[in-house]
This record gives C-alpha cells, structure tokens and sequence, in this order.
C-alpha cells in the first residue's frame, strides 16, 4: 500500500445504518414527506445521485419502521435482491431493509467511499450468505477494509476518477446509442421490403404455405429427461440437451432439415435442422423449401403479433391463431430467395455492427474496473 496509507475497516471510518419498512397496508404510513428508497429503484439510477424518491414515508411511517433518516452525502448500499447497487443521497433519506446506509466520518470523504464500494462489488456479493437470495448482514460490511489516505489524497484521487468516468460514460452512451441504431436500421429494411410488394406477391394464409407438425411433438416432463446429445427446445431456445427416446416411426419428430419453431408466448421465430425434442410451448412448422421458411421468419420478425395472442397472465400464440395470420409473398420461390439473400447481407452486417458495438461497450466497463483498481491500490 502507499506510503501514508492506512487500512481500516469501514465499521471504523463509517457508521452502518440498517434500513426499514412500515407496514404496507396502513395507508397513513405512506405518502408523507421523509424519501425512502429500496434497491429496485437502486438499480434504476443512472447517476450516483438522488435527491427524490418514488415513495415517501410520514412521520408515523418513519416510526412504524426500523428506518432511520441518512444525512445528505450518506453512501447507500443494497445490501440484498441484489447485493451491490449504489447511490448517493443529496437530502435526508431513509432506506427500505434491503439497503445498508454508509455515513463516512470526518477522515473519509463520501465519493471516495462510493467509487472504493463500487470497485469491490464482487467482493461484496462473496460475502453474502442465504439460502433463498444472498444478503449481506451489517456485521460482515463493518468488517470489510477500506485503503485510507489522506483526505487531500481521497480528494484528488476523486477528482480523477469523476473526469474518467464521465468521460467513459459519454462514450458508453455513444457506444449503446449506435448499437440500437444498427438494430433500428435494420428493422425499418425489413419493413421496407415487405410493404413494397410486387404484382407478383399473393397473400396467403401460414397454413397455407406450410404443415405444421405440433400434433409430432413430444413433450417431456423435467423428471423424465436424460442428459444426451439432441436439443429440447421450448419457448425461448433450447432448455435442455436430452437422450434419444425410441418411439414408433410415425410418432418420433425426426426433423428434415429445415422446420421453423415458433415460440407460442412472445413469439420468436427460428429455424433448426437435424433431430430434435420440442416441448408444448413452441409450434413446428414445415415448409416445401427453405427459401420460403426463410422467408417466412423474416416476414414475422417484421410484423407484430399481438393481435394474435390471447390471455393476460400467460400470453399464448394457439394453433388456430398461427394458421390465420396473413403472409403477403412472391408467388415464385427464386423471387422469395432473392429477398432472403438481400436481408440476410444487411442483418449480417448489422450483427458485425452489433458485435463491435457491443464490445466496445464491455471493453468500457473493463477500463472502469482497471482505473478503480488504480485508484485504490495507490497507482493514480
């Protein structure tokens, strides 16, 4: 550690504050005017700062709870659901119980406490214990060390680390900003193509154009699945790898290449090939070729579905409904493969847009854990 250095733990430099919350059905507890925060609306911040919240306590709520109002420029610390979330209040605020409120003393400056808890998050989560969801107790946080330099020291090293980490954030914004351009750019050619239709497009029915195969399926209940080489799909992708099951001939869904799923809650369409086990929460489709299954996925990836879906709780894409929806398409398959072809260009080359965007973006979160390892290991 640096000469002039000390490492003390936080129960030393800090006071540990417990939150609380007052019971929910008393209406007098709520809507007064103490801010009162819980991790959820933790995670939602995009600043290290808050100054309002969604919910306020009164002052009979505030004792109804196990609750205690943090002083301005307190670090709070959800400390559960899930461990790691950080903010800093700029008025006094109390917490719900899933947050620890950290008040520095005189010898720590608070954002040098905020930027040291967010460089050791993981080392947070290690200390969780729980069966259920992980928690940690105030007792192990007092206990964790913390690098103190002098307060000039911690100012400076501060003032250093709110000019990188604005700078990366800007970045970040960029970063994510044309990473959903790529996506939108993308989406609106696809629209593009099926809304010009030629004089050679007809409309047809998804029965019309292909068998589907659900009444094949095989569903498999957890209990009974054997670990094996041959994927289980269901409604979002594969779930599982399971065993071959010998069944008769007609029974056994033996995929040719080129069936389409389709997921029957928030529909995503996909193609797979080779054997394969389909659970009841996806349709199987067969088409004559592939230019027209490809089609077909593209056009759906297009189109919204909801008109189609029913129930509220568990959204549901039935059999019935898949067969009605409308398919506008070129009458001949080379017209249909051509189409394919141009949208598959452009979506590979928004993949490699996506790929570098998103790496980008990774690579910016990298330089913000090296920079705080830097700045607490006194190589700022």
């Amino acid at each position: 550690m640096k000469e002039g250095w000390e490492r003390k733990k936080l129960g030393e430099v800090c006071e540990v504050m417990n939150g609380g919350t007052p019971k929910t059905g008393i209406p007098e507890n709520w809507d007064g005017s103490h801010l009162w925060i819980t991790p959820a609306e933790m995670g939602k911040r995009l600043t290290p700062y808050v100054s309002d919240t969604e919910r306020k306590l009164t002052d009979l709520g505030l004792r109804d709870s196990s609750a205690g109002m943090l002083p301005p420029k307190s670090v709070i610390l959800s400390s559960r659901a899930p461990i790691g979330h950080l903010v800093i209040n700029t008025d006094p605020m109390a917490t719900n119980q899933g947050c620890k409120g950290l008040i520095p003393r005189s010898q720590l400056h608070y954002k040098y406490l905020y930027y040291y808890l967010l460089c050791i998050v993981d080392l947070l989560n290690l200390l969780g214990t729980g069966a259920t969801f992980k928690e940690l107790s105030g007792g192990k946080l007092k206990e964790v060390t913390i690098p103190v330099p002098p307060l000039p020291e911690q100012q400076r090293i501060v003032a250093i680390l709110d000019k990188a980490f604005n700078g990366i954030a800007k970045a970040k914004a960029n970063a994510e900003k044309n990473l959903k351009n790529a996506r939108q750019l993308f989406e609106s050619h696809l629209n593009s193509v099926f809304s010009q239709q030629g004089e050679e497009w007809v409309v047809k029915t998804l029965d019309e154009i292909s068998l589907n195969l659900d009444s094949k399926r095989i569903p498999i209940t957890k209990s009974d699945r054997v670990s094996g080489e041959y994927p289980y799909y269901g409604a979002s992708g594969i779930v599982d790898y399971v065993a071959d099951y010998i069944f008769e001939d007609d029974t056994l869904l033996v995929s040719e290449d080129g069936a389409n799923l389709l997921a029957r809650s928030t529909p995503i369409a996909f193609s797979v090939s080779g054997k394969y086990w389909v659970n009841n929460h996806a349709h199987i489709l067969k088409f004559e070729n592939m230019a027209t299954q490809q089609f077909v996925e593209f056009y759906l990836e297009s189109i919204k579905l909801d008109d189609y879906i029913t129930g509220a709780a568990q959204p549901k894409l039935n059999q019935k409904a898949l067969n009605s929806i409308p398919i506008a398409i070129p009458k001949q398959v080379e017209d249909q493969a051509k189409i394919v072809d141009s949208i598959e260009q452009l979506s590979n080359e928004t993949k490699l847009l996506e790929s570098i965007y998103q790496k980008k973006i990774e690579a910016l979160d990298a330089l913000k854990k090296s920079i705080l390892h830097q700045a607490f290991s006194g190589k700022l």
